[in-house]
């Protein structure tokens, strides 16, 4: 069997990418870790490393090994970390994931920071992911709670979903657009306008829901000559290069130059954040599930 040592020297002799290096490094001999590889090598009956006097290279066998032995430490080092948290009192991590088009907005925040006053021993790391991703993360236990725009495409029988808030879309206009001195504006209107973020019907999320409602009113978006899906969509919208249709929540932190339309009420022109967890998701986890369904408002407010 091997030991944690051994995949410990293994991984760290081919980050140095020499055995005289990783040595340096570790404080032992050279001697001492090209004895561990033999060993492993013996253990394993294939060869790991092919080496000479100029360079070190992995075999296939061991690659495979170089990936696994990154994640088994991992795992490892985040067991001990909570081991150490246990012993401290903080009961555990959750693994919050959000998109980029659901920002932490004061509610979202008022929500956290209660379910932490009331769970003191429970910490949240929230990290940033595309909706269209956040299921199969949560499928693979990489997360635990996410925070998606509707419609989620690919469904997994593990995640389950659940409404948590709903919110009207705006238009972003650069405050020189012919539009701005609108209030609002039809999707028919939008036809011939450049889109800094264009939307697909093939992504889920805010993508597929602007998508869905330019085709029906019969076209599909024009892409700007600079696009971007992520947040940094607003910089482009300020310096011109076009519009976007976004949640009132994104619309409000529109840097200076950014003017805001209301969509007219031509059919729905809202947009569902969703929750997603694990159907056997930890008591942590269905904690702050139940927390951001409790502490949201159905329908948030659009833009004054």
């Amino acid at each position: 069997m091997l030991t944690h040592k051994q995949l410990r020297y293994f991984v760290d002799i081919v980050d140095a990418g020499s055995f005289s290096l990783a040595a340096e490094r570790l404080f032992i001999a050279q001697s001492a870790l090209s004895r561990q590889v033999k060993e492993m090598e013996s253990h394993l009956q294939v060869p790991l490393l092919a080496r000479d006097t100029r360079h070190l290279e992995m075999t296939p066998a061991g690659r495979s090994l170089y990936g696994d032995a990154r994640r088994i430490l991992a795992a490892l080092d985040d067991a001990a970390v909570s081991a150490r948290h246990a012993q401290r009192g903080i009961e555990g991590t959750v693994q919050l994931l959000h998109s980029s088009s659901v920002p932490l907005t004061d509610a979202l925040l008022a929500c956290l920071k209660d379910h932490a006053h009331r769970c003191p021993g429970v910490s949240i790391e929230v990290s940033q992911r595309a909706s269209e991703h956040q299921a199969l993360d949560i499928e693979q236990g990489i997360a635990d709670v996410g925070l998606a725009r509707e419609p989620l495409l690919r469904r997994y029988p593990g995640v389950q979903h659940a409404p948590i808030f709903s919110e009207p879309l705006v238009v972003a206009v650069p405050a020189v657009h012919a539009l701005a001195n609108r209030k609002s504006v039809g999707i028919a209107e939008l036809r011939d306008e450049p889109f800094v973020a264009t939307p697909h019907l093939e992504r889920g999320g805010l993508s597929h829901r602007v998508a869905e409602l330019c085709r029906a009113h019969g076209y599909h978006p024009t892409g700007a000559q600079v696009r971007s899906r992520k947040w940094s969509q607003l910089a482009l919208v300020q310096a011109g290069f076009g519009i976007a249709i976004v949640p009132a929540s994104m619309g409000r932190m529109a840097p200076e130059g950014v003017h805001l339309l209301a969509l007219d009420d031509e059919g729905d022109s809202h947009t569902t954040v969703l929750v997603l967890s694990r159907a056997e998701g930890t008591k942590l986890a269905q904690d702050l599930v139940a927390s951001l369904r409790a502490g949201m408002q159905p329908v948030q407010p659009g833009f004054s």
